[in-house]
């Protein structure tokens, strides 16, 4: 890493950057995947990258992934930046120096490939069913090593274990066929996947894909409805999350511009987005910027009160960086991301909102959707829902969608759960694809409800 930094300081002054920042990447990662009894991936893989920035005013980027073209990366980097020389600004700060690896307590590389090709093969065995047409399992672990230096003097190295493992199961009947699944992972080690009970959940799954078989479709109509953790997960993400994302915001594709210290949400509504959280899907040490990742309130009891940013729209908004730039990999540029996202908890049960619900829907999980942040408009699908009549779980609706606007579902937002979860791990794509985790407790709300089709 010397060289790289005594080579980088020689270019930039050779072509007269102001700022530069270099990321040395080391990825290891397993996969495997299976298929009603049949192994589609086993494969190891390790990689070494180099990422290099440099910033004149407008950002130029280059990467590699053979050492013999490292130094070329950092010129063609600093070239870019040189001949696209702006008028922008991002923010600096104070140099960093740390050494931060997230601990665990069973390291992937202690565990045999036999004992995850044993897992998978497990679990599809658990999978099998009557009615039970298709089943899926796979499983992924990797550790992340970068070293992040910049013309500041930081110089950060960072180790980040990340593991997620997951199945569904498609159930036909006459002609039918409905589709569940389960997912599971952190930035943690083998104790993760050693923590699930396969037993429960895959009998869980199997259970709800069986269920839906023979649901109906919903009714339609604006009425009242209750999210389970997940789906409130997956709304505040998709519909809030990329909303505050402070580069769509600059760039005019997001309803809350300018609309800092606005209520635009019920009162007792506070959304957080935190990659501090030990063990998370979404978590980090430090973005890849080099900024110290922080918990960041984005809307404190109604009022929104940050946005996410990295150093060029912290700058551009006056604003602290808060530690929301992230990269695919090595190979790609940071966008400002969210890393965990979730409601903070109230103080209702789900038995209380019942009560307060005399016609409506009760809907669990995701199951995909569209959001225009432009515009404030979404749409989701919900796994699984039930009618909900004078307080009381009735029979099971498949195939259910949620829409309506962003601020008016916000606003009719009447009760919110004491049982707040964080445990949906995923990936979110915005061009790259960065792992996120999200969730909240249940909440009662207001919205269009209809079916998908």
């Amino acid at each position: 890493m010397e060289w790289l930094i005594k080579k980088a300081e020689e270019l930039a002054r050779k072509h007269d950057v102001d700022y530069y920042e270099i990321r040395l990447v080391r990825v290891t990662s397993t996969r495997l995947s299976m298929s009603n009894g049949q192994l589609r991936e086993l494969s190891i893989n390790s990689e070494l990258g180099i990422g290099a920035r440099a910033f004149n005013g407008a950002w130029g980027f280059s990467s590699a992934n053979d050492r013999e073209r490292f130094e070329k990366a950092l010129e063609t980097a600093m070239k870019i930046a040189k001949l696209s020389r702006g008028s922008g600004r991002i923010h600096l700060g104070e140099p960093v120096t740390d050494n931060v690896e997230l601990k665990v307590r069973k390291s992937f590389k202690d565990i045999d490939l036999e004992e995850k090709l044993s897992l998978v093969k497990e679990t599809d065995g658990f999978l099998r069913g009557d009615k039970i047409v298709n089943r899926t399992v796979y499983y992924g672990d990797s550790v992340v090593e970068t070293l992040y230096f910049n013309s500041l003097g930081s110089e950060i190295r960072t180790v980040v274990p990340r593991v997620r493992f997951g199945f569904s199961v498609t159930a036909r009947e006459e002609g039918e066929m409905q589709q569940f699944w389960k997912s599971f992972g952190g930035t943690a080690g083998w104790e993760l996947v050693e923590g699930i009970d396969l037993h429960h959940w895959t009998s869980h799954v199997k259970e709800k894909a069986l269920e839906l078989l023979s649901a109906r479709f919903p009714p339609s109509g604006e009425m009242d409805v209750i999210a389970d953790p997940e789906l409130t997960g997956v709304f505040i993400h998709e519909a809030l999350g990329h909303a505050v994302e402070a580069d769509s915001i600059k760039n005019g594709d997001s309803i809350l511009a300018g609309k800092l210290g606005e209520r635009i949400a019920v009162e007792g509504l506070t959304v957080v987005d935190d990659p501090t959280l030990k063990g998370k899907f979404g978590s980090y040490p430090y973005d890849d910027e080099g900024i110290k990742a922080k918990r960041v309130e984005i809307i404190r009891n109604g009022v929104l009160v940050s946005y996410l940013n990295d150093r060029e729209t912290a700058e551009y908004f006056g604003l602290e960086p808060n530690g929301h730039a992230r990269a695919e990999s090595y190979a790609h540029q940071p966008l400002v991301r969210m890393g965990n996202t979730y409601v903070e908890p109230g103080d209702w049960t789900l038995e209380e909102m019942l009560e307060e619900v005399k016609r409506g829907l009760y809907m669990l999980g995701d199951k995909g959707g569209e959001v225009d942040t432009a515009n404030g408009t979404f749409t989701f699908g919900a796994k699984l829902g039930y009618v909900i009549e004078n307080g009381e779980i009735k029979e099971p609706v498949r195939d259910v969608a949620l829409s309506g606007k962003i601020l008016d579902v916000l606003a009719n937002i009447r009760a919110i759960g004491n049982d707040l979860r964080i445990e949906f791990p995923g990936y979110c794509g915005k061009g790259q694809w960065v792992p996120v985790d999200d969730g909240g407790p249940h909440i009662l709300t207001r919205a269009l409800v209809g079916g998908l089709r």
